[in-house]
């Protein structure tokens, strides 16, 4: 007799979850009512996983608005299966209020209830509910399996896969002696860490000889932050969510409170220099929602386009090849937005200046002509490397003209991104979103990429730079500038950091913390399971990401050969997407990446294991 058809899902976090929803959404036209076990690995609770777990501060919120949150596949996903509806997390708040789906967890947590009741649409929720939303969207997938799949919930690491590749895969896990075997398995494993690189080695060491404090890069939520004393100054090099997220443990979290819009210290903070590439935080979530005509996108920049380039017989490269196409999009839908809802601030016919925009190359002094003709104030026009660094060229002759500047630039970024009349922005910021659904097409871009669409699209929300701005009046926050630099100073035993924007001043302190997560390699990888992955052959990207099959997840070796049972989805992987979950309506790359995998192993299962009528 023949072994049960059986399946091991590693990660059962968000994106776990999301592929356990696609596999109970197309089961019954691809696979029908025959068995299957179902195993799913994670120490941590299945849905919410590590990141979402409900063991963390409540002080610590989603970088999202809670309409703008959903696990649920629509009609603008693109995938072959079905569409299986669920409610967005304000919906799902709405119904736990009123009675129409029960949550354990808010009955026994009265905290968590409170939250649950006061919640509306345009809220930033704390992590901790949006894991019990999760958890809940888990629980729903699960139930929604065919009564043929047995679920097997498995709390503990993997750490690894062995197995030949025409045959079952043998999944090793800590505590267990057998191993389990299975047909096929599907690695969703989240954002992992990495150990330090050689920079951040050596200042580790140099802080052990000297008994100073450094804080190399890590989830925020996970590093001690209690070596970091009160009224003494810490370096911070990172003004990217880490960074928001250590300046809320540092200061909430330590006691303090804001009364009026102004900070009231308990006395128990640290004063935090910080300071990044950029020297700015990212830019605030926009606080409003998109009225009227939407950008018809993808135009430019589509699945013809990705397959275009995919073809082409070397690499792209994503400044040569990709960018331009992508920066034409991006100002394609920022001025049919201009054109649609702000036709004042516009100089020419919609429907010429759109024809003449279509024809013109990408990057071209044509196009830029074009713009500038129909586009009358510079101020409306769309640049994208002023926004990405914009104290570029910028120099101060004191520290107190630079706090004051910046605070200026994030008071400017807070007005326009709650501002309608500015509505372009959130026009850009779903061109952004399409973006990343054709890159994924492509494979692993590189970090550029990612670093401006996690500047420009996905900063905190604007509560938290208000925050930000009162802890700079405040003087627990100190802007150090853009292009920031660290050294260690062997003789007098202290760190030290300057940046362009201040030549000449230098800030002295006894503690470094890197806000930042830790960037991936397979050399330093802290997951057992890719580390004997990568020795048995795996490939990585150039960014150091485990190398898959954009189509379906398949994970590829070092002679680019897709493996037949193992797969790979999410930020760990060259095909990582903005997110596990997405805003309703926005194509949601992710969820049609979860369906192209749970398709392809159903089909694959189906042939492993033909039923005689086959």
């Amino acid at each position: 007799m023949s072994a049960r058809p059986a399946l091991a899902v590693i990660g059962a976090g968000p994106r776990g979850t999301g592929l356990v929803e696609r596999l109970a959404a197309n089961a019954p036209a691809l696979y029908g009512d025959r068995p299957l076990d179902l195993h799913l690995v994670d120490p941590h609770p299945p849905g919410s996983g590590r990141i979402w777990r409900r063991d963390q501060s409540p002080l610590l919120w989603m970088n999202s608005m809670a309409e703008d949150v959903t696990m649920f596949t629509d009609d603008t996903v693109r995938q072959e299966g079905p569409v299986r509806k669920g409610p967005a997390l304000d919906a799902w708040a709405a119904d736990v209020r009123e009675g129409r789906t029960r949550c354990a967890e808010a009955a026994a947590d009265p905290r968590l209830r409170a939250e649950i009741e006061m919640l509306r649409g345009r809220d930033f929720p704390s992590r901790r509910l949006q894991g019990a939303y999760l958890r809940w969207v888990y629980a729903h997938a699960v139930a929604a399996l065919p009564p043929s799949v047995t679920v097997h919930e498995h709390r503990a690491p993997a750490l690894r896969v062995t197995g030949p590749r025409d045959g079952r895969q043998l999944v090793h896990l800590a505590g267990r002696a057998a191993p389990l075997a299975v047909d096929l398995v599907v690695l969703t494993l989240g954002h992992l860490d990495a150990g330090p690189d050689a920079e951040q080695r050596a200042l580790s060491a140099f802080a052990d000889r000297h008994g100073l404090v450094h804080l190399p890069p890590a989830f925020t939520a996970d590093s001690d932050l209690s070596a970091l004393p009160a009224g003494e100054p810490v370096i911070v090099r990172g003004l990217g969510l880490a960074f928001v997220d250590l300046m809320v443990l540092l200061t909430e979290g330590r006691g303090g409170r804001y009364e009026n819009g102004e900070y009231v210290p308990s006395g128990r903070e640290p004063v935090l220099y910080a300071g990044s590439r950029r020297g700015v935080p990212y830019r605030a979530k926009i606080g409003y929602g998109l009225q009227g005509e939407r950008p018809p996108l993808p135009r430019f920049f589509g699945p013809a386009r990705a397959a275009e380039l995919r073809d082409r017989p070397r690499p792209p490269d994503f400044r040569r090849d990709i960018r331009p196409h992508v920066d034409k999009e991006l100002g394609y839908a920022h001025y049919h937005r201009l054109f649609t809802a702000h036709p004042e601030r516009t100089a020419a016919d919609r429907a010429a200046f759109e024809e003449k925009y279509a024809a013109a190359e990408p990057g071209s002094a044509e196009l830029r002509d074009l713009i500038a003709d129909a586009v009358p104030d510079p101020a409306d026009r769309l640049d994208l490397d002023a926004l990405d660094r914009p104290l570029d060229g910028i120099r101060h002759t004191s520290s107190d003209a630079l706090q004051e500047a910046v605070r200026a630039h994030i008071a400017a970024d807070l007005s326009r991104r709650n501002d309608p009349g500015h509505s372009e922005d959130l026009a850009v910021f779903l061109g952004l979103l399409s973006v990343y659904g054709t890159l994924v097409r492509l494979g692993d871009t590189g970090d550029e990429w990612h670093g401006f669409f996690s500047y420009l699209a996905s900063g905190p929300p604007g509560p938290r730079l208000r925050q930000l701005l009162a802890l700079s009046r405040a003087g627990v926050v100190r802007f150090l500038g853009a292009g920031t630099t660290v050294e260690a100073d062997e003789e007098r035993g202290v760190f030290r950091a300057a940046s362009a924007t201040l030549p000449g001043e230098r800030v002295e302190a006894r503690a470094l913390v890197e806000a930042r997560l830790p960037a991936p390699a397979p050399g330093r990888t802290r997951s057992p399971l890719l580390r004997t992955l990568y020795e048995d052959g795996a490939a990585a990207t150039a960014s150091g990401l485990l190398a898959v099959d954009p189509g379906d997840g398949r994970i590829l070796d070092r002679a680019g050969r897709p493996h037949p049972r193992r797969f790979a989805l999410g930020p760990h992987t060259g095909a990582r997407t903005s997110g596990a979950f997405t805003r309703p309506r926005t194509g949601g790359p992710a969820f049609g990446q979860n369906d192209a995998t749970a398709r392809a192993a159903l089909v694959l299962l189906r042939r492993l294991h033909p039923d005689p009528g086959d």
